[in-house]
């Protein structure tokens, strides 16, 4: 599943739908509707796949997704979340609003928030079982959470270090 380097890493794909005025409030509207493993299969470039000047889909291929140690506790909270996705940060071209891409994936929740605090756009597609599996074993190895520490009460804290 994940290549052997270090850090590991894999290729997705990522395709995205498009649709003309949804509403009358929106021109565009665009939607993170798939991703899948790329085996090298779908090529190097993006590619239309559909476009009937209403609606359109794109097909983003080649895109790394890498696993790195101290995101550990990212992937953990994803695998437990009860339903593990992809994380995809998305942008539109502010030149031509009718085209968007992906600008990465990730299977981290912590690099979802980060992205989401820095105001960007983050859609999200379930994963499937296989990367789960592989992200799983990737978290029982390097994921170690952090011990809880007591929390004294007030009364036994000195009045100079009470919040």
């Amino acid at each position: 599943m994940f290549v052997n380097d270090n850090p590991p890493t894999l290729r997705a794909a990522v395709r995205i739908d498009r649709v003309r005025q949804p509403s009358r409030w929106e021109e565009w509207r665009f939607t993170v509707a798939e991703v899948v493993i790329d085996d090298g299969g779908f090529g190097e470039e993006h590619r239309v796949l559909r476009d009937d000047g209403t609606s359109a889909q794109w097909l983003f291929p080649n895109l790394p997704v890498t696993l790195y140690r101290d995101e550990a506790e990212g992937y953990y909270l994803n695998l437990t979340s009860g339903s593990p996705v992809w994380f995809v940060m998305w942008r539109i071209d502010h030149a031509d609003p009718s085209q968007a891409w992906p600008e990465s994936v990730s299977l981290s929740y912590n690099e979802c928030g980060r992205w989401l605090d820095a105001q960007e756009r983050v859609d999200n597609c379930p994963l499937d079982e296989g990367v789960r599996a592989a992200l799983q074993e990737y978290v029982d190895i390097h994921y170690r959470p952090e011990p809880k520490k007591r929390k004294r009460p007030a009364s036994f804290v000195d009045p100079e270090k009470r919040l």
